[in-house]
């Protein structure tokens, strides 16, 4: 047999590195080795180093032996290509598991900023066990962010990459956050994308019961909206096709919560990806983020989609591609009520290939945007008695 020259060695070291990095995860059951990045607080995020024991489970199934020494090795940087990470992504099974544990929610942040309502939700996840829940940060490195991320929320970044609107990259961000939520933990069962000016509408345990208990994604998926040739256009009169025809076109908001199935299929996509990851020749009807993922799952798998958002935002009388923002002076009790009495739009009620059944539905809203940040202080005031009080 062929011994491997170093060569060799260094080149499959240099590609299985990248996909290898998530976050640290303390087990009960056994240590592993890790390393910690101690940083300055006007410093960028660090990126974080899986546990030895996943990343071994990582390089077998790309075929690649995993060096014998326990100790971190030092990483290279970020590809400018996620393929690799994707493609070990797609291989994972698509049921959460083992059937021992029990299922858990990875929420995931899409972020430029120190996460201003930190301390709300550091109430929210402490009112359940740690076991129940992951945590996953895609923070734009060429932003600062002071103060740093702390509490729950340490050590939660993935490597990530400038993110902005009018590109592909906000989809890309929103992609390698599901790639690595897949790859850290298969007891992840829904996956909810989040922003940093989203709130939460409940308790952490009325979130869980209602997630878990789903067979279906919640994604708005809307037809016929005004300005969707605009935006199917936007990379240019005809480059969508033959991949995506104009009548497969869907809008939808950014913000959603899939299911594992439809985690990995996004994972597993090349095709469709392969038109939206296209630049844009017109910036002002460029949201691949809002149109990618309603597309994709609207032509793979409609049948397994509630096709509305759980995440409540107020567009009326807004046309300037940002929703309202409730001021620190609005936040009372009865504006959360009234949030959580809203009806979520149903993908045109069932027209655009949805289950008909939708109709009939009326699932609550589970968060809710856009806050402003100096209304953290009126929120944890009534955090206790209104928001997690179901």
């Amino acid at each position: 047999m062929l011994s491997p020259t170093p060569l060799s060695l260094f080149c499959a070291l240099l590609l299985c590195l990248p996909v290898a990095v998530v976050f640290t995860v303390k087990s009960p059951a056994a240590p592993t080795a890790t390393t910690s990045i101690t940083i300055d607080s006007n410093e960028n995020p660090p990126t974080i180093i899986l546990p030895i024991t996943h990343s071994t489970k990582i390089n077998q199934e790309m075929g690649r032996e995993q060096p014998s020494t326990t100790a971190a090795l030092p990483l290279p940087p970020p590809p400018n290509d996620d393929e690799p990470l994707l493609h070990v992504a797609s291989l994972v099974n698509s049921k959460p598991g083992p059937p021992t544990s029990p299922k858990k929610l990875a929420f995931m942040f899409l972020t430029t900023v120190s996460l201003p309502f930190a301390p709300l939700w550091e109430l929210y996840f402490n009112q359940t066990s740690k076991n129940l829940f992951n945590i996953y940060i895609h923070a734009d490195p060429t932003h600062r962010y002071n103060p740093p991320f702390s509490g729950v929320f340490a050590g939660r970044v993935i490597p990530s990459k400038p993110a902005s609107r009018f590109t592909p990259t906000l989809t890309s961000a929103a992609r390698r956050l599901l790639a690595h939520a897949l790859l850290h933990d298969p007891s992840n069962a829904m996956f909810a994308l989040l922003s940093p000016s989203c709130i939460p509408l409940h308790s952490f345990n009325f979130t869980y019961r209602t997630l878990i208990s789903s067979k279906k994604s919640f994604i708005e998926i809307l037809n016929n909206e005004g300005g969707a040739y605009g935006r199917w256009a936007a990379r240019g009169e005809d480059a969508m096709l033959p991949e995506v025809r104009l009548e497969d076109f869907r809008i939808g908001s950014q913000f959603w919560v899939l299911t594992r199935k439809h985690a990995r299929l996004v994972a597993c996509d090349r095709r469709v990806w392969s038109k939206f990851r296209l630049p844009c020749v017109r910036c002002d009807t460029c949201y691949p983020e809002e149109n990618y993922f309603p597309t994709l799952l609207s032509m793979r798998d409609p049948r397994r989609c509630v096709p509305a958002t759980l995440t409540h935002v107020d567009w009326r009388g807004r046309f300037d591609g940002h929703p309202r923002t409730y001021g620190a002076s609005e936040v009372e009790p009865e504006l959360i009520l009234s949030l959580r009495k809203d009806r979520p739009r149903y993908g045109d009620d069932g027209s655009n290939g949805s289950d008909s059944s939708v109709t009939k539905r009326h699932d609550p809203f589970l968060f809710a945007r856009k806050f402003s940040f100096e209304s953290i202080q009126p929120l944890m005031r009534i955090a206790n008695d209104v928001i997690f009080k179901d």
